[in-house]
């Protein structure tokens, strides 16, 4: 086996340690005689890895007793959609802060079934910052306010809640999810896919108050109607049962590493130590704004950009995966995510040393 370091922004590494479980478990799940793969989601086996995996995820982040849990398919997408499906509850208009490309794919899509009304965004029209609190203009009659704690194309994040008074505020978290600890209450609802932190693609977690449910528009899918999801424990329809076990798998993993908190710092630490190199050299940039860097998707480029090929080809070599930018900005990116060890930040800064050392 060789495996490498894997930068991706999605679907991402996952702990050696729950593949190696899974691996153990794929034929004979705790001597059911199947794979978790076969089981009926109705069957005692996979509602026991279902409740387990709730109950795992509710501890880490403290969920409150009246938010509902689901787990979903269709991705962030899907819920740029399910979101206003559901949360315009009889509104015209909803808020967005629009701070990078998904947040801007989540305002079209909302604008689809209401306003969606662009309450800040950069005035130079570049994704390198998040607005100054004071430029935002929020309606305080918005159905909700809608964000991107992180932007995953082009490496911004908010290092704090935004405050919205009493508007329902709702998160795309699916870049920065379980990537440190965050209180739930603040929101209204919070969404994320789970292959970045969470577990592989296929399972979009939603969290939600349950004074939001039961009023969505009359034509709500019924598989995007979280009300009806709610009331049949996310198995209305057949769900994702693999993936979803997996994801209980990260869950376990997490708490085992010492939950949120000790995740949080860590991946601190990872971001702090590539920010530090590229801060103090000049072969690579990072144009974000300092105070709303992302440590979970690094964005740099180099002095020249005909390199680009030569230092991706260089990084696969030398075990470093899944560093090319977003097509849409170009460059480099290297998204720290839980499971990327410290070993492979490191390893990545000496490939890049020397790379520039060679290419200067």
């Amino acid at each position: 086996m060789n495996r490498v370091f894997n930068f991706s922004p999605g679907p991402a590494t996952l702990p050696l340690e729950v593949l190696e479980q899974v691996r153990a478990e794929l034929l004979d799940w705790h001597g059911a005689g199947m794979s978790v793969m076969e089981m009926s989601h109705r069957g005692k086996e996979f509602i026991a890895i279902a409740e387990q995996a709730e109950e795992d995820l509710r501890a880490l982040l403290g969920v409150p007793e009246n938010y509902r849990v689901l787990f979903l398919q269709g991705g962030a997408l899907g819920q740029f959609a399910a979101v206003p499906m559901n949360l315009l509850r009889g509104k015209k208009s909803a808020d967005y802060l629009v701070t990078g490309s998904w947040g801007a794919k989540a305002a079209k899509e909302a604008g689809r079934y209401g306003t969606a009304r662009i309450a800040a965004r950069p005035a130079d029209g570049k994704y390198t910052h998040i607005p100054p609190r004071e430029t935002w203009q929020l309606d305080p009659q918005a159905a909700y306010v809608h964000y991107t704690p992180n932007e995953t194309i082009e490496g911004v994040e908010f290092h704090e809640v935004p405050e919205v008074g009493a508007v329902p505020l709702v998160a795309d978290f699916s870049s920065a999810f379980l990537s440190r600890p965050l209180e739930v209450s603040k929101f209204g609802l919070i969404y994320a896919g789970a292959q970045k932190n969470a577990g592989p693609a296929g399972v979009t977690i939603v969290i939600v108050r349950e004074d939001l449910l039961g009023q969505a528009l009359p034509n709500t899918p019924s598989v995007f109607d979280y009300q009806q999801m709610a009331e049949h424990d996310s198995m209305l329809n057949t769900p994702p049962c693999f993936a979803w076990y997996v994801c209980g798998l990260v869950f376990k993993w997490i708490r085992g590493q010492g939950g949120l908190a000790a995740i949080g710092e860590r991946n601190q630490r990872k971001a702090a130590l590539l920010y530090d190199y590229l801060d103090g050299q000049s072969f690579y940039r990072n144009p974000v704004v300092k105070r709303d860097r992302s440590r979970m998707n690094v964005v740099f480029t180099l002095a020249d950009p005909a390199l680009d090929d030569a230092f991706l080809k260089g990084a696969q070599a030398a075990g470093l995966s899944g560093l090319k930018g977003h097509r849409s900005v170009g460059g480099m990116r290297a998204s720290l995510y839980n499971a990327m060890p410290e070993s492979g930040v490191r390893t990545l800064i000496e490939y890049m040393k020397e790379f520039a050392r060679t290419r200067a």
